[in-house]
């Protein structure tokens, strides 16, 4: 697989059926959305940025939300004509769509793959109905595993997720629902502690003592055994939260993590973009009804674009390639900032770092450890003082 960031495209759908209590992304209930008003306003949306990005060819397409499988399946069909008429498409695109496993999603799968998807990531979350209750999700284990049967009979690639750290699990409960995740014989998983988000229903439960998380040490020890599982069933980690067979990772995240232009839909989406040599930040209005307006009037629901520095660049660029496996290419960073890595940090932070194990260099790139990773942010901060 090729190790070039490549150029995303990432088209946001807000709408949830119901908001999850661990969930801070900019996702909303309503209970009625005008598909046909939304579907106009994300093609003018693409019409904006295509024409600001000229001659790129989109490597991937993704669709995240929200639940954009709650999207009608003609207006996803609608969103891959147009960037197919705006841009030019590699021959291996990749589109990916995010669903959760309902049954009302799930029957929509046959037509979301008519219009093009090939990829979908199921939310499953978790494979016991104890834990799915704790976590607010609308299905069962049983709609869960349904579900993953339709999609891998419908997509060429399926990806799932799963939360663990969960109050009161152990390392061996674990081990048991991993177990259970391989049997599915499915390329990919997305393995995630849980975390308390602030402004969730459970940063209020959690400050009221109603929710309290395993200790550091359990956490570490569900991690390494995340770690060891799935790499002996051939699906290592390539990034902190992402297990994959070679070949079977998900180009669009790499474009993220490798640092490369992506293009943001939708309400809330960013972007990145290089232009004149210089690297722009790219926002939208958050709020769905106030971006769907701005898009009717101007044509893109965009904030004002933001100039990235090369201090800020640098720093975005280490933050995303350390939570890869492979690292920081230091051939991509003269070619984005012009500068060499010895020039980019101090020598005596990053040989610390490199005698406590936390990162490992050599010629051709600079990476995490597995000690690094499982403590990235601490490492950032000593690295980037």
């Amino acid at each position: 697989m090729s190790t070039e960031p490549g150029f995303g495209v990432y088209v946001h759908w807000p709408f949830c059926l119901s908001k999850c209590p661990y969930c801070d992304f900019n996702s909303h209930v309503r209970e009625q959305i005008d598909q046909a008003r939304w579907r106009a306003a994300l093609l003018a949306e693409i019409d904006h940025y295509a024409a600001r990005s000229k001659g790129r060819t989109v490597t991937s397409i993704f669709f995240g939300g929200g639940t954009p499988s709650l999207m009608d399946p003609a207006t996803a069909a609608a969103i891959i004509d147009r960037i197919s008429q705006r841009w030019p498409v590699a021959p291996d695109l990749e589109i990916t769509l995010e669903a959760n496993p309902s049954s009302v999603e799930a029957s929509r799968f046959a037509d979301l793959a008519k219009a093009g998807v090939g990829r979908v990531s199921l939310g499953v979350q978790a494979l016991d109905d104890d834990a799915l209750r704790f976590l607010g999700r609308r299905h069962d284990a049983a709609e869960a595993l349904a579900a993953l049967d339709i999609a891998q009979a419908r997509f060429g690639r399926v990806s799932f997720d799963l939360i663990y750290a969960r109050p009161g699990q152990t390392v061996v409960a674990w081990g048991d629902e991993l177990a259970r995740a391989l049997a599915f014989g499915t390329e990919h998983l997305s393995l995630y502690q849980l975390t308390i988000e602030p402004g969730t229903r459970f940063a209020t439960l959690h400050e009221r003592g109603e929710i309290e998380l395993p200790d550091e040490e359990t956490q570490v020890g569900l991690y390494e055994a995340t770690a060891e599982i799935l790499g002996a069933a051939g699906l290592p980690a390539y990034e902190i939260s992402n297990h994959a067979r070679p070949g079977a990772e998900c180009r669009h995240n790499l474009t993220y993590w490798r640092y490369g232009d992506y293009v943001g839909i939708g309400p809330g989406a960013h972007g990145r973009l290089t232009l004149d040599g210089g690297k722009l930040a790219t926002r939208a209005h958050r709020a769905p009804e106030i971006w769907l307006e701005r898009v009717e009037a101007n044509g893109h629901g965009a904030h004002a674009d933001v100039p990235i520095s090369i201090d800020e660049r640098r720093d975005e660029m280490l933050l995303m390639g350390l939570r890869l496996d492979e690292g920081v290419s230091r051939a991509r960073l003269r070619a984005e900032l012009g500068q060499d890595l010895a020039d980019l940090v101090d020598p005596a932070r990053l040989d610390r770092l490199v005698r406590g194990g936390f990162l490992a260099v050599d010629d051709t790139r600079l990476r995490a450890t597995d000690a690094g990773r499982q403590r990235l942010n601490a490492v950032l901060g000593e690295l980037l003082g």
